[in-house]
């Protein structure tokens, strides 16, 4: 009676298997290359992705026993677009990653053409590169060739849950689920389907677009003969930050949870109805379920965290690996002056910048990386008070994701929000959201009670430290965001 959940992350898959009492009994993993061809711009080799779904779950089908598999559960980094033949499901070009900067004058000019209003009233959403309807009208504009098979219906468009599905079924199914489809900026939000009327602003036929299923419940058989053996239900689908949601069992009108990914992601549950915010957060589709039930969220999307350090990995070389960036901030006492604004894929919420870059100020001789380290963990920390600045309601934040793991950070986090934080002992809710998804979806869980009861507490750190020289730290924050934004029109 276990679940297969597979996490198609931004920077790689991750396979698990998930037993009936909420444990993680096997992981897989594969990462896959990001590509960057221009400054601003991110893409995916779809087929990469595909491929490294196969591989983290192969890894994961030698560690258990596949005959007590009952379904699969799918989770994936939503907006970002994925172009496919329906007959050979070959991708024409790469995926345009959720992090890709490139359509920013295409939102300007909406904008201009006064189109915002209509756009955030029926989706909840902005004009922002971060959504997909932008991506797909610049290819329509810069990729003509291509958009014309997407117009005659030889290519679908889709989400990377929508591919993978795809995949699994050999080309049988072409689906999505409301978290997904409400990122596109295609979605209207409160009538809970495609909108013919975005459709036509933003260009994008309607038949080139997923059908839509509910969150759980059986939508599709794998077909054996592509997917390792496996012919297996899949019962649970969700975008990676809904299934957090779920995987942190915050069912409750009011719940919340911060994501530390590669990007971190703030949702709170808003129940059945639409919640408007005035102060930069998205209204949100969270899931629905099969009697068609819709429940929503209010989101802070703030674009990059996890990655911040992941670049001092790759890029800087300073860091070996994430896990020693806490011994590595630890070892100074305060960054010296360095504030560092991560805004290398622009601002999200509650900032909305696509133009701002990121920076580092205040670095003088005597700087060293251990100062560095620590900013950019410090960085993290106060664009989730950006956020949270915006929830006075918050009373406990759950946590979870890669970088929940560092006690650091979450001390940090608890001490600038006021706040605790709670970080479960499983951390890898995403995954485990999906799991749960399908395991409802199949009957292994009866209803959100049994899944509440798999919910346990690891750690829970109570806010401290001096509050003046908090404030004072995160009001130079703000500052150095100020400086930082607008920098690509320069």
């Amino acid at each position: 009676m276990s679940i297969l959940a597979i996490d198609a992350g931004t920077t790689g898959v991750t396979a698990v298997v998930v037993t009936p009492d909420g444990r993680i009994q096997a992981t897989g993993y594969q990462e896959f290359r990001q590509h960057f061809p221009q400054p601003g711009w991110v893409e995916h080799s779809a087929e990469d992705i595909w491929q490294a779904t196969i591989e983290a779950t192969r890894e994961v089908l030698t560690k258990v026993d596949q005959s007590d598999l009952t379904a699969i559960g799918i989770t994936n980094q939503r907006e970002t677009i994925v172009l496919w033949d329906r007959e050979t499901l070959g991708s024409p070009r790469r995926a345009i990653v959720w992090q890709d900067r490139r359509t920013a004058d295409i939102c300007d000019r909406l904008r201009e053409g006064g189109h915002e209003d209509r756009v955030a009233e029926l989706t909840g959403l902005r004009l922002d590169p971060y959504f997909s309807g932008t991506k797909l009208m610049w290819l329509a504009e810069n990729e003509p060739h291509t958009w014309a098979l997407v117009q005659s219906g030889r290519y679908a468009v889709g989400t990377v849950e929508s591919y993978l599905i795809a995949r699994m079924t050999r080309g049988t199914w072409h689906v999505t689920d409301v978290s997904n489809a409400c990122r596109t900026l295609l979605f209207d939000l409160e009538a809970g389907d495609w909108s013919d009327e975005l459709c036509e602003l933003f260009g994008v036929p309607r038949d080139a677009l997923p059908d839509l299923v509910p969150n759980w419940g059986e939508v599709a058989p794998t077909d054996p003969k592509v997917f390792l053996g496996l012919s297996l239900p899949i019962a649970g689908i969700a975008g990676d930050q809904q299934s957090a949601l779920f995987g942190q069992t915050c069912f409750d009108e009011g719940e919340s949870k911060c994501t530390y990914g590669t990007g971190s992601f703030i949702l709170t549950n808003t129940g059945s109805s639409v919640v408007r915010s005035d102060a930069g957060l998205l209204s949100t589709a969270a899931w629905r379920s099969p009697a068609g039930e819709m429940t929503y969220a209010l989101e802070g999307a703030i674009f990059v965290t996890g990655s911040a350090v992941q670049w001092l990995r790759d890029g800087l070389q300073i860091v070996g690996n994430a896990a020693e960036t806490a011994a590595i901030a630890s070892t100074v006492e305060d960054t010296d002056g360095v504030v560092f604004v991560p805004a290398l894929t622009g601002l999200g919420a509650p900032h909305w910048d696509p133009h701002a870059r990121g920076m580092i100020i205040g670095i003088t001789r005597g700087t060293t990386r251990a100062h560095i380290v620590r900013a950019t963990l410090e960085a993290i920390a106060f664009e989730v008070r950006d956020v949270l600045e915006t929830l006075p309601e918050l009373k406990t934040l759950r946590v979870d994701g890669g970088a929940s793991a560092n006690d650091f950070l979450c001390q940090l986090q608890a001490d600038h929000v006021g706040r605790a934080v709670e970080r479960p002992e499983i951390v890898e809710t995403t995954a485990l959201g999906a799991a749960f998804l399908a395991g409802l979806g199949t009957g292994v869980w009866e209803s959100a009670d049994d899944l509440r009861e798999t919910w346990a507490l690891d750690r829970r750190f109570e806010p401290g430290g001096d509050r003046e020289a908090l404030d004072a730290c995160y009001a130079r924050w703000g500052e150095a965001v100020e400086r930082s934004k607008g920098w690509a029109r320069s």
